[in-house]
């Protein structure tokens, strides 16, 4: 759902019939659950973002604070209407996409060489859609260019981690594996002149 453009998140916009939008997909696209049914289970385990679910969370997190002193809703929980005004704040405050774009002078020095996203191309809760926006910044990023990866598991679903071997349930055992190769390269390439590079290396 894009929170800026879209009127409704539960169904897709459409002059001639109501799409409900889809919430939670497997690896083959299956729909199991639409976002309206997914925030109305929400709804019924706890009202103002008390359910401790995923949406809820969300809203706990980058919403400001209502005048009920509860997060303000980033959209009607039983209707879906958007809520534009909380969605210019979060999108200031928490879009990370837009903030590399809008801050890129300042922020691109920093991060340059450190940003490393992976995503299943079939996520279950479609954030591959929105890592794809961001790929498309970055690769067109100068002054610095961001120098680091943005990978794809072909059919891996949500929390897929750049391991293109295993599955999910066996790759979350061995990040260590994974990442200290990495890790390693990146002191080696930002090490300050004479920094020691292998005494502690064994």
């Amino acid at each position: 759902v894009n929170i800026y453009e879209d009127k409704n998140a539960y169904f897709i916009d459409s002059p001639f019939k109501r799409t409900p939008r889809p919430g939670h997909r497997d690896y083959l696209g299956h729909v199991s659950a639409t976002l309206e049914e997914m925030n109305h289970r929400e709804l019924v385990l706890g009202t103002h973002s008390r359910s401790g679910q995923q949406w809820d969370i969300w809203e706990a997190v980058y919403s400001p604070v209502g005048p009920d002193g509860y997060p303000m809703r980033i959209w009607d929980k039983r209707t879906g209407e958007i809520n534009h005004k909380v969605a210019e704040y979060w999108r200031e405050h928490y879009d990370l996409g837009y903030i590399l774009r809008r801050d890129w002078k300042t922020l691109g020095p920093k991060l340059q060489g450190k940003i490393h996203i992976y995503c299943g191309d079939m996520d279950n809760y479609y954030l591959n859609d929105a890592v794809y926006l961001v790929e498309e910044f970055l690769k067109q990023t100068k002054n610095p260019f961001y120098g680091g990866e943005v990978d794809y598991g072909d059919r891996a679903e949500h929390c897929w981690n750049g391991d293109h071997e295993r599955p999910n349930h066996l790759s979350r055992l061995r990040y260590h594996q994974m990442y200290v190769d990495k890790i390693l390269s990146r002191i080696e390439k930002s090490a300050p002149p004479g920094a020691d590079l292998t005494s502690w290396r064994y």
